[in-house]
């Protein structure tokens, strides 16, 4: 699956193929997914910034756009933060609200047995290459046994990866290997500097949400060259 970014010349399209995503996922699930799928599109939708990657929007306000009371709101959005799909950025503050924004990565992998219904057209686009292509241009490396990622979160982390997108995973993640946890912060080491940078890049956002998935008190990756 190719990394999405909403911005950019084809931006409009991008916003476009991540909301015709997402509602086909609530039309195929229960009525409780729908119903949460259609608060978190109407918030994208009406108060969602694109470019920044922000929502920066009150409780009482969101209560007032779902038609609903404060506390459906604050347990809705624990449930979308649950998911991987809202994260915080900035916890709120002194009268301040917390800004947020959303891992559309997870998103895009959570919602892909849906695409089939929108059509074969859309999943073609969504599984295009990654930016450059894995697969033309790093050389295959034999696969083994996880040999680097240990038995604990680092190896959790991996099969999740690994589930997700074999081919990305086998090219990318499974030569890393951990250094150290501090403070929520997991460590990695890559074989390369360009290992690192492509990393860092391209494929950052699917490694933090995978790690948030696999342990929530984790809140961030660092990734190192040799």
């Amino acid at each position: 699956m190719r990394v999405i970014k909403p911005v950019g010349r084809d931006a409009a399209v991008r916003k476009y193929d991540i909301l015709s995503a997402l509602t086909a996922h609530a039309l195929a699930s229960d009525a409780q997914s729908q119903r949460l799928v259609l608060r978190l599109t109407v918030l994208i939708t009406a108060r969602y910034n694109w470019q920044r990657d922000e929502l920066i929007t009150g409780q009482k306000e969101i209560a007032r756009m779902w038609c609903v009371d404060e506390r459906t709101v604050k347990r809705d959005m624990a449930r979308l933060r649950a998911m991987g799909w809202v994260i915080v950025k900035r916890q709120g503050a002194r009268g301040r609200v917390s800004v947020l924004g959303l891992d559309l990565d997870r998103i895009m992998i959570d919602t892909r047995p849906s695409w089939t219904n929108i059509g074969e057209d859309f999943v073609q686009r969504m599984t295009g290459p990654e930016i450059p292509s894995a697969a033309d241009n790093v050389v295959p490396f034999r696969r083994l046994d996880m040999p680097n990622q240990g038995d604990g979160l680092w190896r959790r982390v991996c099969e999740q990866l690994q589930t997700e997108d074999a081919a990305i995973f086998d090219a990318w993640f499974r030569p890393m290997i951990e250094t150290g946890q501090a403070e929520g912060v997991l460590s990695l080491t890559a074989p390369s500097r360009f290992h690192a940078t492509y990393l860092r890049t391209h494929l950052l956002s699917r490694l933090q949400s995978a790690l948030r998935r696999a342990e929530p008190g984790m809140v961030a990756v660092r990734i190192e060259a040799p």
